[in-house]
């Protein structure tokens, strides 16, 4: 079989992740509202989380719960139109949420799409990151530390659960959302991190 024609399916998988996760549900949903430019709000982030600052509890949920549904239906699309790409799928979304072309390339930290991912990929990992983010989340109150230990848990959940094959790629992902961190953790050093209900950070 032609090479171009073995690597049609994993790119394709990858692309359709990437259109998948770089839809911006957060910006479009506060516009939409009425709510204004979410980059110009809070911490300038298109996650949840910021949309939360805005007042509007009903459009953080939705932004939440789109986000993590586009990561899992670029795992489930990818793998039903392209066997064997579940994964491909899954970081073409997140590379998507964290990076996407329309908004030049500025977009999320990636927890809520990382979850969606999981949880698509292997549900009782998914389970795991879903607890540790709203166990950490409910004990602390601060997002990134939340978002962090989730993104984390998950490759030590695979790996429990003997899917040895999702440690590396999870590793990965997990690694990008500690970078897309990078200016929260130099808060919470320095002790200034807000907590979640407060309105910048």
């Amino acid at each position: 079989m032609p090479t171009e024609i073995l690597w049609a399916g994993p790119a394709a998988a990858l692309v359709l992740g990437y259109l998948l996760g770089s839809i911006p549900f957060g910006v479009l949903l506060t516009r939409m509202a009425g709510a204004g430019d979410l980059r110009q709000i809070g911490s300038g982030n298109i996650g949840a989380t910021n949309v939360l600052r805005t007042g509007r509890k009903g459009l953080a949920a939705a932004t939440l719960l789109l986000d993590m549904a586009k990561g899992a239906a670029a795992v489930l699309l990818a793998e039903g139109l392209f066997p064997g790409t579940a994964i491909l799928g899954g970081l073409g979304a997140f590379i998507g949420h964290c990076y996407p072309v329309w908004l030049k390339f500025r977009g999320g930290k990636g927890v809520a799409t990382l979850m969606g991912i999981v949880v698509a990929l292997h549900w009782p990992a998914g389970l795991v990151f879903a607890l540790v983010w709203l166990g950490v989340l409910a004990t602390l109150r601060i997002s990134s530390v939340a978002g962090m230990a989730a993104a984390v848990s998950a490759p030590v959940a695979v790996a429990l659960w003997g899917r040895i094959d999702l440690v590396v790629p999870l590793v990965g992902l997990a690694l990008i959302v500690i970078w897309k961190h990078r200016e929260n953790i130099a808060r919470l050093l320095n002790g200034t991190e807000p907590r979640v209900g407060r309105k910048n950070g």
